[in-house]
């Protein structure tokens, strides 16, 4: 059985004013195993800040009795080695702009991504610890490479100075991605990450910043889906007063506010074709201009750009321009679909559960078997979507097949017809399969809806599955001869090694 992982290691101080997203966030934070304080106001998180010393700031930029503008330089004042995270919804960008020229690390937008906050959170916590760990060896008089120093591990169990990617991938694919991502380490060429809508691709561009010289400046994204020429055009480049109707005051763009730093535009494959030239400029000049304006002004930044368009058919095509493409992509990294990876599957459901708020909550064997055999169109995000919707079904402290319910099925994720192999009665006649550590729970019952083929695949699953994929061990747990599992294994496409090290032993 699979059980969301934790993380440990940390203190959090969460500024929210809504209490119901306060609760939450609080909440998830709390089962990866941080020390979460709250606070509704400025002057509360103020009074918090002082008494807990938290290592990490996550604040909301409008509250009850000012702004993140008002709090920044009085929590700097205080510790300036507390990362801090603005949280802005809509229509308050430019202020989160502001809070970040101020002193903020980064800001996120409303509603906020869990994913992208708990990594914030991570890799705040590791980089902090370095920091303090090697302010300590010098003043005892140590060098940077004695034990103890900017080299000893932090939050991560990882050397900290070497901020891991926030999930250990276990299939072939995302460790080849890993490794490229490794090689980037020194680099601070741009990067173009390819690959299907929810596949992660926001997740990675924070995680190559993190590892960069970089690491230490801004990284802003952006999401270009849908934005229209003029608005993509300011958010990017920012405006002088009078350059549009309705500009009223001068605006910093995104290139401008990520000197020094990193800038993210994910789907630029959507950009506007005359606002291409623009960025080609940024990226091989290092010069832009404000709209509106005549001064050329300098610009230091990172690109790292995704999209799930092919880009080659978008140039012959002539929506997107030849030589940004070459620019942009001076290393390409696709990262694979979640079907291409499915040895992943597991554990990031696990971790995505922790995340949802179901730390406790056990993936059984039937319910296993469904994630594994669908096609995920939607990748991570529609995996996230179906285990929410999983916890609201759920009756118990386990997840059974009965409660993973997807939207639609790709024809390729359909179980085959039924192939008339013998499903045994579970040993010793009771109603569940005996588990090799106690962890194995009853298979979901027949109730008339599923086929005998739903059911014989789920046994084998099963099988596998607290018999850690060994083939052998679990023809003879189903008490079939070895021949006949191999065979019904070929016809199912299921791949044993995808069982292994995982869930029969009780591991996450």
């Amino acid at each position: 059985m699979v059980r969301s992982a934790r993380s440990a290691g940390g203190s959090v101080l969460v500024v929210e004013d809504d209490e119901a997203l306060r609760f939450g966030l609080c909440a998830s934070l709390r089962r990866l195993g941080y020390d979460v304080h709250e606070a509704g106001t400025c002057a509360s998180t103020l009074a918090a800040f002082v008494e807990h010393r938290p290592d990490v700031v996550l604040a909301d930029m409008r509250l009850p009795d000012g702004d993140a503008l008002q709090l920044l330089p009085q929590l700097r004042a205080l510790d300036r080695s507390v990362p801090i995270l603005i949280m802005t919804g809509y229509g308050t960008i430019d202020l989160a702009v502001r809070a970040v020229k101020q002193g903020a690390e980064d800001f996120v937008t409303k509603p906020v991504d869990f994913d992208a906050l708990s990594w914030f959170v991570r890799i705040s916590i590791a980089k902090r610890r370095t920091h303090q760990s090697g302010v300590r060896h010098k003043a005892s008089g140590g060098g940077p490479a004695s034990a103890g120093g900017a080299g000893s591990s932090g939050a991560s169990g990882r050397p900290s100075s070497s901020p891991e990617i926030p999930f250990q991938f276990r299939s072939p694919a995302m460790q080849r991605v890993e490794e490229q991502i490794e090689r980037l380490r020194d680099a601070d060429c741009s990067v173009l990450l390819l690959g299907e809508t929810g596949t992660g691709k926001s997740v990675l561009a924070r995680h190559i910043h993190a590892l960069g010289a970089r690491a230490n400046g801004p990284f802003i994204d952006i999401n270009c889906a849908g934005l229209t020429r003029e608005l993509v055009e300011s958010e990017l480049f920012g405006h002088e007063r009078g350059a549009f109707t309705g500009a009223h005051a001068v605006k910093q763009g995104l290139f401008e506010t990520s000197a020094g730093g990193t800038l993210f535009l994910d789907e630029i494959g959507d950009v506007d074709v005359l606002v291409q030239p623009k960025i080609l400029k940024v990226v091989e000049e290092k010069r832009f201009r404000r709209m509106g304006d005549v001064k050329e002004r300098a610009v230091d930044v990172r690109l790292i750009s995704a999209t799930h368009h092919d880009l080659h058919q978008s140039v012959a095509s002539k929506t997107f321009r030849a030589d940004l493409y070459y620019r942009i992509s001076t290393v390409t990294i696709t990262i694979p679909s979640l079907r291409e990876r499915r040895e992943d599957v597991l554990p990031l459901a696990a971790r995505i559960l922790a995340d949802l708020g179901g730390a406790d909550v056990d993936i059984g064997p039937s319910a296993a078997a469904m994630l594994l055999d669908y096609q995920w169109p939607g990748n991570l995000r529609e995996l996230k979507n179906v285990l929410e919707r999983a916890l609201l079904h759920r009756s118990g402290p386990v997840l059974h097949a009965s409660d993973v319910l997807f939207d639609q099925r790709s024809s390729d994720a359909r179980i085959p017809a039924a192939s008339g192999m013998h499903v045994p009665t579970p040993m010793g006649g009771s109603g569940s399969y005996p588990a090799s550590s106690g962890h194995m729970r009853s298979a979901a019952p027949v109730d008339g809806t599923r086929t005998l083929s739903q059911v014989e695949r789920e046994v084998i699953y099963e099988a596998l599955i607290a018999e850690n994929g060994r083939v052998e061990a679990a023809a003879r747990r189903l008490g079939i001869p070895r021949s006949t599992l191999y065979q019904r294994i070929k016809e199912y496409g299921i791949h044993p090694s995808q069982f292994r090290g995982r869930v029969g032993n009780g591991e996450s």
